[in-house]
């Protein structure tokens, strides 16, 4: 028999010969072909060898304690030099942000101080308030001064832009309150008239949410309803004016009236007179239209008739505009042939209003009665001698047209009706196109007067 040793070596080695020979029957399905040589490398071996980890290096015991110990020792030594580094790169940091929040600290203030100073001395020492979150002071006034009844009840308008606003101090108007949206806006006007307003610096999105304009220049005030009589005036263009006034009956359109006023201004009228049938003077659109008229002439609005006679000059002579066709101006025959038996109405006119003004008992009075006859008015071309003196001119609204009252001062001061020819089949003129072509053949006609009389006037002092 065989020793057991020796059998189980032989046990052993038929188990390797076993292994040996499996992984020789299965190489084909796992072994890789390289190209250029015959070797043939296990890909599961490969794979696992990729696997592993470093080798470790085994030092002799002597040389591993020493080693370990310089080891440990130069951790030490590290760590303690990265700590001091640590701290004292910490401590640089501190220093530095403390030193840097400091100097920032005293910067901002110092530049706040400063900043403050600037706007103190580029204000003009003037004081304003920053409207807080919510503040609905803007969207209070804005929204009340465009009604009409709180104007004339408060005694307030609203004037948006830097022109119309300087325009306003210019002429000497009370300001009440200033909205603005930047410093700069607010140092484009004059500072030495806002010393009695309120300032307030508001987000240049509040006035563009409650402005009317399409481009919101940034600033908005609110004035004392102005006393034309109290105003200061330019001097250079009331120098140039003419002893012409202008009368503005039932004109309710609001761009109408501005362009009519702006007109004025031109033409170097004396005043402008608004009856109660026209619209308010001081209108957000209105104001747009007449670009400052407002403050380079005396506007007297809300008259009545009696009111306007008292405005006028005694020796005046009052024309009314014909804003009528051709068509429309012509009498009617079955009025023309009964003109002596039927009297007129207002109605068979239609350039007149036929419907009665209920603020004026005499003009019912007067309509109700069919006794009395129209009155009788002379129809003279507009580039005809009509404008001889103290001359006012009478504008009519496009929709209502003149009133009655209008017509009859023109009887009682021997005016005539003026009218602008157009070709057939054209309708009436805008009622601030004709105004224009009124006024300023009004002037050239009162120009060439005085003129003609300062020859004369001259004339005579050299020839007695």
């Amino acid at each position: 028999m065989f020793p057991r040793p020796l059998l189980a070596l032989v046990a052993k080695m038929a188990a390797f010969m076993r292994r040996m020979l499996w992984h020789l029957l299965t190489a084909e399905r796992s072994n890789i072909l390289k190209k250029g040589n015959d070797c043939i490398v296990d890909s599961k071996r490969y794979v696992r060898a990729l696997k592993r980890r470093p080798v470790k290096v085994l030092y002799p015991d002597s040389e591993t304690t020493s080693k370990q110990r310089s080891d440990k020792i130069g951790n030490k030594q590290s760590q303690t030099v990265g700590s001091t580094v640590n701290a004292n790169l910490k401590n640089e940091t501190t220093d530095s942000v403390f030193s840097m929040s400091w100097s920032a600290r005293n910067g901002n203030a110092s530049s706040t101080s400063e900043h403050t100073t600037n706007l103190k001395d580029q204000l003009g020492g003037l004081k304003f308030e920053r409207a807080f979150p919510g503040d609905k002071r803007l969207a209070r006034v804005v929204s009340v001064a465009r009604s009409r009844t709180f104007r004339e009840h408060q005694g307030k308008i609203l004037l948006e832009g830097r022109r119309l606003i300087c325009d306003a101090l210019a002429a000497g108007a009370n300001p009440q309150m200033v909205f603005f949206s930047s410093v700069d806006r607010l140092c484009e006007l004059p500072l030495d008239k806002l010393k009695r307003a309120t300032l307030v610096k508001v987000k240049f999105e509040d006035i563009k949410i409650w402005s009317d304009l399409v481009a919101p220049q940034g600033v908005i005030a609110i004035f004392s309803r102005p006393d034309p009589s109290r105003l200061t005036f330019p001097q250079d263009q009331r120098g140039q004016s003419v002893p012409l006034s202008l009368i503005c009956d039932n004109v309710r359109d609001p761009g109408n009236l501005g362009t009519i006023l702006r007109c004025a201004v031109a033409a170097g009228c004396n005043n402008v007179l608004l009856t109660k049938g026209c619209v308010d003077a001081w209108e957000p659109k209105v104001l747009r239209a007449a670009m400052g008229a407002h403050f380079r002439l005396p506007i007297f609005p809300s008259l009545d008739w009696d009111d306007i006679q008292n405005q006028l000059p005694k020796s005046v002579t009052v024309h009314v505009a014909d804003n009528c066709s051709g068509s429309e101006r012509e009498v009617p025959e079955d009025v023309e042939a009964n003109q002596s038996n039927k009297p007129s109405k207002p109605g068979d006119y239609g350039w007149v209003s036929s419907s009665p003004n209920r603020k004026d008992m005499h003009y019912e009075e007067y309509q109700s009665d069919s006794e009395l006859s129209f009155p009788r008015v002379e129809t003279k071309l507009y580039h005809e001698g009509w404008a001889q003196g103290n001359t006012g001119l009478v504008i009519g609204g496009e929709t209502h047209g003149l009133s009655l009252e209008a017509v009859q001062l023109a009887e009682r001061t021997a005016g005539q009706r003026l009218f602008i020819p157009v070709v057939p089949g054209v309708d009436s003129l805008n009622s601030a196109m004709a105004a224009s072509i009124l006024l300023f053949e009004g002037r050239r006609q009162l120009l060439n007067l005085m003129e003609t009389s300062g020859r004369k006037a001259k004339s005579k002092v050299q020839f007695p």
